[in-house]
């Protein structure tokens, strides 16, 4: 199997414009499905940061003009990104650029010191854990979100893929994504919210107060009720205010709002999307899905500590539409260790047929003992033992899904030494057969 970098060498090269490693990619999880090792009723989602194969001494600020005739910044990769930013028109500013990968995010969110990075996303059937799809988005929780409904998109387009429902961790919680799943995609949403609304300092919170969907206000626990003007603010929330005369009169008030003449409460214009999430955690499938949430874990530890895929380059600007064949690639190499359970591993099997060669291994020596007597008796048993164990051996490992050739050789040469040190040992206590 080719390493990773073999993969992104030739994507950088022929393969650039070429949809060869996402052919082979979708290839491998149209077996897995056949296979029946895709479900297709749950999928997980999660963002994993990679360093970018950036120098992160070597930066230029957001704001600071870029020179083309410089050597450092007039590069194949500064061009594209530019040129795709003056398309784009990209509202958000990066702190830093790197001259070597402008693509890549200027970020400390893994803790200690920042640097270059990618975030690469990941869409997993829970079944059995295997890669449907992936994308490579810079270091920014908006673009993990976005990159999210690409993936879900494209697997419904490409494979007739579309799950049932979507485990995900608090960052695509928020109001916008959970409505596109609830009310878009039909989709059940087993992410826990994005909610700040509970108050730390002692106060009543948002869930202290009822909401009226027939008359569209709010009920405080005094009895008082919250109006809006159904005015939309530009954070996406209808604010909804109580009177101040009944503030100023009701008991509650130290308790409600003691700084403020009333009490304002936003709501999210995607309450309702939010409110179904909220009572998806509520069930038992939901408890268990945060259970099947720890194979995408199990995944992003198998990449960056198996494979070594602890660093990205993705040279240009990073367009939607364009494929992450470094990682797709990567996700391709994973899925094809579990294509079928005929081909992985058995170690029970091997562990069970390993006992039964070296217990048959030590019965079949004693056919030449009583066969035989006189000088010829000690090479002829080591002779017949070898070849008993090679042949258990040989078979131990077919049995395993092992090496045939490395399971029989394991068993002779071990079986081998045994019998020197077991004959050495003899001969230096006197004991001769």
């Amino acid at each position: 199997m080719p390493d990773h970098s073999t993969f992104s060498k030739n994507r950088h090269g022929r393969f650039r414009e070429s949809e060869a490693f996402r052919h082979v990619f979708e290839s491998v999880v149209e077996r897995c499905m056949s296979e029946g090792l895709v479900g297709g009723e749950g999928f997980a989602v999660d963002a994993s940061v990679i360093k970018a194969d950036a120098n992160r001494s070597r930066k230029t600020g957001g704001g600071e003009p870029i020179d083309l005739l410089d050597s450092r910044h007039g590069t194949r990769a500064v061009r594209e990104y530019l040129a795709a930013l003056d398309a784009q028109r990209e509202p958000i500013t990066p702190v830093s650029i790197s001259p070597t990968d402008p693509a890549a995010r200027w970020t400390a969110a893994p803790g200690g010191p920042a640097f270059y990075a990618y975030s690469t996303n990941y869409l997993v059937d829970v079944e059995a854990g295997i890669i449907v799809d992936v994308e490579a988005t810079p270091a920014l929780r908006t673009n993990e979100v976005n990159s999210t409904r690409i993936m879900i998109e494209r697997v419904e387009q490409r494979l007739a893929l579309k799950p049932e429902c979507l485990i995900g961790d608090t960052a695509y919680g928020g109001g916008p994504f959970l409505n596109w799943l609830v009310q878009d995609k039909q989709i059940k949403p087993y992410i826990p919210v994005w909610d700040k609304s509970k108050r730390n300092d002692g106060t009543l919170s948002h869930a202290h107060f009822t909401y009226d969907d027939q008359n569209d206000c709010y009920t405080c626990p005094g009895g008082k009720h919250l109006y809006t003007t159904g005015q939309i603010t530009s954070e996406g929330t209808i604010l909804y205010r109580s009177r101040n005369v009944e503030c100023a009169s009701c008991s509650l008030k130290p308790q409600c709002c003691p700084n403020t003449p009333n009490r304002k409460i936003a709501r999210s214009i995607y309450e309702k999307a939010r409110n179904a999430a909220r009572a998806l955690a509520k069930s038992d499938a939901y408890r268990q899905s945060r259970k099947n949430r720890k194979k995408v874990e199990m995944l992003f530890a198998h990449l960056k500590r198996i494979l070594k895929l602890d660093r990205l380059r993705l040279r240009g600007h990073i367009l939607p539409k364009t494929p992450r064949y470094a990682t797709s690639s990567t996700g391709w190499v994973r899925s094809v260790d579990r294509i079928t359970p005929t081909l992985s591993a058995r170690p029970l099997q091997a562990a069970l047929m390993s006992c039964i060669s070296f217990a048959a291994g030590g019965i079949v020596p004693l056919i030449p003992v009583f066969a035989l007597r006189g000088p010829a008796l000690i090479p002829v048993t080591a002779v017949v033992s070898l070849v008993f164990l090679a042949m258990l051996g040989a078979g131990a490992a077919r049995v395993g899904g092992a090496p045939i050739i490395a399971g029989a050789l394991r068993v002779s040469v071990w079986g081998a030494i045994a019998m020197a040190i077991t004959g050495v040992v003899g001969a230096a206590f006197g004991v001769i057969l």
